[in-house]
């Protein structure tokens, strides 16, 4: 579609889900509106844009001229004069920025609660935490309301809420996508993350972001080579993870990849460095005399936790970092020679998706947890993906891949063996979003796709059902264009929804208005007897809004 409107819907779908806490800064449609007008001209004069037709969102620490950055904290707000490059990036590529993101304040954080924006909220189960500290990014993806988003990791923070959430997240190596114009955290150790939908969007991503472009992937003879850690090795995860975990290591070995164990003990190591050692002390060396000023003052924007975590950092001694420098070299020859000629590690992503609750009772100890697996990619200088690897009790559930530096490519081609095409649902009823059962496409690992409509070849009646919810039929004549909703969900979760749907319901292709035929969810004619036919409202969403206005 023309960048005009994918603006236009992006802008519906945000008013739709109604999720204000995944913002800072959200332009005006009209702005954003004019910005994708000038790509579809440059498109219509024979630019070649790769992004056009594209909406994307940047985590609040990144600059996006003509917005604040805050980096989550609004006393510390800029506004800066010019794009940071991994935005300038995008941009040149047809891509149109919405919007900041809210995060972790400062970048620091696992859990997307430390924010005076507001906690953002899980996306599909909104009693739980979306993980952070690019909470805002990974949930606009996840709710549809963008396609790409920026954000950034040190520590987890482009991987942990791409896991909670259902998306891709990759952590390029250090150093392959410039941090310019990027609030730092730990300056030496930060990466620009990308949040998307498929592995494909984010590596495309990628080849537009790296400095130099990356390298197409290679591997060596023969079938890939995965270490796999065994299931003891792996500590204390939430229930059912450890077999989904499992489940993934075999659909590996199911297309003829090697599998072998692999030691975690150098990777635990590191990661304990990074907040236990040191390397923390670099936290206070980009934003402590700020945060001390503020604390001095009563800031109210300043989050007590983040607060916390960069002052007792400026009391580490030197001394300390240069052993810590020691050791972390000492640990990173171990774990690549536990690493050997393996392709990848797989990892689950995070260990466990706590509810607010559980991160309030312990902020600390819940982030920790939090980041068992992440936390060391960037002190030993490796590349990271997180996927989707399914759902665990109606949660999503997903897994890492860990490469040496520069084998993105690598972990990408893996990442496709393991994450099957969605499959595809019309839906134009009571799951559409906001309607009481579209809990049960969340639930089942659904994804809001787009807003479509059918072919002008169908009819809509109110059945008289709890709760109510219309009958979709197509007619040889006087059929109308009806609006609904493009759904993906794995394709397991398809069948268990086709093993429960009721009577006198029916799943079987419906056509949509562009030509294609999607499986979508249909009425049996039998029922129809005595419904009221609502087709003129144009769809169901409608049809409910004209009944509360006659109310």
């Amino acid at each position: 579609m023309s960048a005009v409107e994918r603006v236009r819907r992006a802008y519906a779908r945000i008013a739709a889900v109604d999720r204000p806490e995944v913002w800072i800064d959200l332009r005006p449609e009209a702005e954003a509106a004019a910005e994708a007008a000038a790509v579809d001209a440059r498109v219509a004069a024979g630019g070649r844009l790769p992004l056009a037709g594209t909406v994307c969102a940047v985590k609040g620490n990144i600059d996006v001229a003509g917005l604040p950055t805050t980096a989550g904290c609004p006393s510390y707000a800029y506004r800066p004069e010019r794009d940071a490059p991994a935005v300038a990036r995008l941009r040149a590529a047809g891509a149109v920025v919405l919007g900041t993101t809210n995060l972790d304040q400062f970048a620091t954080g696992l859990v997307g609660t430390r924010s005076p924006y507001g906690a953002v909220r899980g996306a599909v189960d909104p009693g739980r935490i979306s993980g952070g500290s690019s909470s805002g990014s990974a949930v606009a993806v996840a709710l549809g309301l963008v396609d790409l988003a920026l954000g950034t990791d040190t520590a987890g923070s482009g991987r942990v809420p791409a896991a909670l959430n259902g998306v891709v997240g990759l952590k390029p190596t250090p150093g392959l996508v410039p941090t310019d114009g990027v609030v730092p955290a730990c300056a030496s150790l930060d990466c620009v993350s990308v949040f998307a939908r498929t592995v494909d969007e984010a590596q495309a991503a990628l080849r537009l972001l790296a400095d130099p472009a990356p390298a197409a992937p290679g591997r060596r003879p023969g079938p890939w080579r995965v270490a796999v850690p065994a299931a003891a090795r792996l500590g204390v995860l939430a229930d059912g993870w450890a077999a989904a975990h499992a489940a993934a290591a075999d659909r590996l070995a199911a297309t003829g990849a090697e599998l072998r164990d692999l030691d975690l003990s150098p990777f635990d190591a590191a990661a304990a460095l990074l907040y236990g050692g040191a390397f923390v002390a670099e936290r206070y060396a980009a934003v402590g005399a700020f945060v001390d000023a503020a604390a001095e003052r009563g800031d109210p924007g300043l989050d007590g936790v983040v607060a916390g975590i960069v002052r007792a950092a400026r009391e580490v001694p030197a001394h300390r970092l240069f052993a810590d420098r020691a050791e972390l070299a000492r640990l990173r020859a171990a774990a690549l020679a536990e690493l050997g000629d393996a392709d990848a590690l797989l990892l689950p992503t995070t260990t466990w998706h706590p509810t607010f609750a559980e991160v309030a009772a312990d902020p600390v100890g819940a982030n920790t947890r939090l980041g068992r697996f992440t936390n060391s990619a960037n002190l030993l200088g490796l590349c990271a993906l997180a996927v989707p690897a399914g759902t665990v009790g109606g949660l999503p559930f997903g897994v890492m891949l860990v490469g040496p530096p520069r084998t993105e490519g690598r972990l990408a081609a893996l990442a496709r063996l393991l994450t099957e095409p969605p499959v595809r649902l019309a839906v134009f009823g009571a799951h559409l979003t906001g309607q009481p059962l579209n809990g049960q496409l969340t639930a089942l690992g659904g994804r809001f796709a787009a807003e479509v409509r059918t072919a002008p070849e169908y009819r809509m009646y109110a059945l008289d059902t709890a709760p109510p919810k219309p009958g979709l039929v197509r007619v040889a004549a006087g059929g109308a264009a009806l609006a609904g909703e493009l759904w993906e969900l794995p394709a397991a979760g398809l069948g268990a929804l086709l093993a429960a749907l009721p009577h006198p319901m029916a799943l079987g292709p419906v056509r949509l208005a562009d030509g294609a035929s999607v499986p979508g969810f249909l009425c049996e004619p039998a029922a129809l007897a005595g419904a009221v036919d609502v087709t003129a409202s144009g769809g169901w969403t409608a049809h409910l809004a004209s009944r509360s206005l006659s109310a």
